[in-house]
Formats: structure tokens, C-alpha cells, sequence
């Protein structure tokens, strides 16, 4: 890889893991548009690990306090909103394992041809701009459940569909349950880190099994750079939703799966 093509793959990466704009959509288009060869492991281990350390930097308070609470209701038996959140993390986290690990061969397999991510990236953008105008919007942090972490966990197990967005689909189901817009993409963010963290171990330890060489230079850079691309994206997005809502980013999947019906497929 030279350097810009680093900084792209990169930025992507850091950008389209917390945004409702679909990552597999993106990352067809680099090697359609230019001819690029895949980056490489060591490459996406260092973004994946970038982005993990983004979002648990962001959220290091909230982490910590759930992390207590979670203990303080397992150990004590006290109960708060705090342990509920960890709680829901947990339990929202085991649809997408099971589901992943019984199909992960029949999704790679079948379900990653650039038609199907075209259609899906269009199909749950709709339902994105859906929930956002027709969910009610008036419940808080405070009024969340562990029911509402279990429907929006199985609907995170819909994005191993690529084209589907993990944010994109977690958010679409807070949504639909009533939460207001930051609640949902709050508790879609720290819902991220499990998952990036067993992606990112998968993909080290298979990279540890083939001896991949790589570049050490590419892998710290494009691992800054992706964390710095995440980091930034979080707090923007979270401060300028109220004010933007889905719209944005229900028009720009719409365009994207557009580009990718009429052009690539």
C-alpha cells in the first residue's frame, strides 16, 4: 500500500464503524474505483483496534461506572441504571455470536456479492428514516430495559448482512422502541465494543496462525488514523444529532446504494 491509500482505508474504517451509512458498502468501492488489493491482516487489525480504543476512550466513565454497577449487582445485589446498561450490553451481545457463529459460512459464502449490498444498504436506509420520523422519541437512558437490550441485540445480529450497518440497524431498532436519538446511539456505540473486540481478536489470532509480514510502519499509522477518524466521528455525531436527526444519512445510503445498483452491479 503507499500512504494515501493507507490514509483512505483508514479514515473509512474510522468513520463508516459508528456512522448508519453501512462500512461493506464503502469498502467495495476503493478496489472497484481504483483496483486496490485487499490491505492486508496486520492492516485490519490495527483499524479495528483503532476504532475499539476510540469508542472505549469516549465512553471511559461510562465503562467504568457500568463496569462497577455490573459487579455491585452480581456480587450485591444492588441494582441501579448503570447495571442495567452492563447488563444489557451482555445480553444484546449473544444474538449476533449465535447467529454468527451458526451462519457466518452461509453469509460469507452467499451473501456478499455487491447486488445484495447495494439492496440492503437502500432497504434499511428506509427503515432508518421510518423509525426516526415515526418512533416516539420520548424515552431516556433512564427509561431503558433489558427487553429493549434484547430486541436491539437480535437486530444487530441482521448486520452480519453486509450492507445492512451496525450502527445503522441498533440505532433503527432503539428507534422503533421509542428511545429518544441520543439514548439509541449511545447504547448502539457501547454495544460496538464487544464486537470490535472479538473481530479484532479473531483477525490478530489468525493473523498469528499465517505469520503475515506487514509493514509496521502502515499498521501504527493507519491504526492512528482510524482512531482519531473514530473518536472524532463519535463526539460529532452524538452532539449534532439532535439537530440533523437520520435524514442526512438515510439521503446519502440511498445515493450509495444507488451508485453501487447502477454502476457495479
Amino acid at each position: 500500500m503507499d500512504w494515501f491509500q493507507v490514509t483512505f482505508l483508514a479514515l473509512l474504517q474510522g468513520l463508516t464503524e459508528f456512522l448508519p451509512i453501512s462500512s461493506s458498502g464503502h469498502l467495495i468501492l476503493p478496489s472497484q474505483l481504483f483496483g486496490w488489493a485487499d490491505q492486508g491482516l496486520a492492516f485490519d487489525v490495527a483499524v479495528h483496534v483503532g476504532t475499539l480504543l476510540a469508542v472505549m476512550l469516549y465512553f471511559y466513565r461510562d465503562i467504568c461506572q457500568m463496569t462497577k454497577a455490573w459487579f455491585a449487582s452480581v456480587f450485591q445485589r444492588q441494582k441501579s441504571q448503570q447495571s442495567l446498561m452492563a447488563w444489557g450490553v451482555i445480553f444484546a451481545t449473544v444474538p449476533a455470536c449465535i447467529i454468527g457463529e451458526l451462519f457466518n459460512g452461509v453469509i460469507e459464502q452467499n451473501l456478499r456479492a455487491t447486488w445484495i449490498i447495494a439492496v440492503t444498504t437502500l432497504l434499511f436506509g428506509v427503515l432508518l428514516w421510518w423509525a426516526d420520523i415515526k418512533g416516539s422519541r420520548k424515552r431516556g437512558e433512564g427509561d431503558f430495559t433489558i427487553k429493549d437490550a434484547i430486541w436491539i441485540g437480535l437486530a444487530q445480529a441482521l448486520a452480519l448482512i453486509p450492507g445492512t450497518s451496525r450502527s445503522g440497524i441498533t440505532i433503527t431498532a432503539g428507534l422503533m422502541l421509542g428511545l429518544n436519538r441520543k439514548t439509541a446511539a449511545r447504547f448502539s456505540f457501547l454495544l460496538s465494543i464487544p464486537l470490535i473486540m472479538a473481530a479484532g481478536l479473531l483477525k490478530g489470532a489468525e493473523l498469528y496462525q499465517t505469520g503475515t509480514e506487514a509493514q509496521i510502519s502502515h499498521t501504527l499509522v493507519g491504526g492512528l488514523i482510524a482512531f482519531g477518524a473514530a473518536l472524532a466521528c463519535i463526539h460529532i455525531f452524538l452532539h449534532l444529532l439532535d439537530r440533523i436527526g437520520m435524514l442526512p444519512f438515510v439521503i446519502y445510503r440511498l445515493i450509495l446504494g444507488t451508485i453501487l445498483l447502477v454502476f457495479f452491479v
